[in-house]
């Protein structure tokens, strides 16, 4: 199984290297987080763990919630996620209550951090999708910031009374599941589960953050993950 956890994105901030460069990180609040659930192939149909992440007052939490996080010796969990295996035996190296820290991560080079971005509200094409806007010379309507037309791109076809699927619009921005990829891993706490990657993660400060192995690696990463 790939280490995978929940976390908080706490901020960024620098790191200074032993030789003195200064790298830009984002630190996350990672673990630690119970086995909430243990899913087998015979049983369930695939092979999974469940894992909860920040305990909630039970008075804010549901009935249900609380007595599945029960079966695992822990109190009512806010989030749960499962992580899934490949290979059906590996589920057997879990059992229901255990918990998970930020040392998964411990020997794992790059990352891939899942969360959601932050909102923008309603926004117009110049923002939203980095539209030129109209012309701005003498005699031009007050519409700089608008489309424009629309109605050349009617359904697929290029006819009809509706507008084509796809097209670029003002609307509502931000606000949705964003992965970033490949990160690198500059350093892990145990001691105070923190986790530092390089660069920034989606999402405001306090927000809920996916950590996983990194699944794709582009020519340079993969070839420093061989070297070590």
């Amino acid at each position: 199984m790939p280490a995978a956890l929940l976390g908080r994105k706490i901020g960024m901030t620098r790191y200074y290297t032993e030789d003195g460069r200064n790298i830009p990180v984002t630190v996350i609040e990672a673990g630690p987080c119970p086995v909430t659930q243990v899913k087998q192939a015979e049983r369930d149909g695939y092979s999974a763990i469940q894992i909860g992440f920040d305990p909630v007052k039970p008075r804010r939490s549901t009935m249900p919630i609380i007595g599945h996080d029960g079966k695992a010796g822990t109190g009512p969990l806010r989030h749960h996620r499962e992580v899934r295996f490949e290979d059906a035996k590996d589920v057997e190296n879990y059992e229901l209550g255990q918990s998970l820290d930020v040392s998964v991560f411990e020997g794992v080079k790059f990352v891939d951090i899942a969360g959601t971005s932050k909102g923008k509200g309603f926004q117009g094409v110049m923002k939203r999708h980095n539209f030129a806007g109209l012309e701005a010379s003498h005699g031009v309507e007050r519409k700089h910031r608008s489309a424009g037309s629309i109605g050349g791109h009617a359904t697929n076809l290029g006819t009809g009374p509706k507008v084509k699927k796809g097209k670029r619009m003002a609307g509502h921005m931000g606000d949705e599941r964003v992965t970033v990829r490949s990160l690198d891993v500059i350093s892990v706490d145990p001691e105070r589960n923190l986790l530092l990657v390089k660069g920034p993660v989606p999402g405001a400060n306090g927000g809920l953050v996916y950590i996983r192995e990194a699944k794709r690696l582009n020519r340079s990463k993969t070839q420093r993950a061989k070297a070590g």
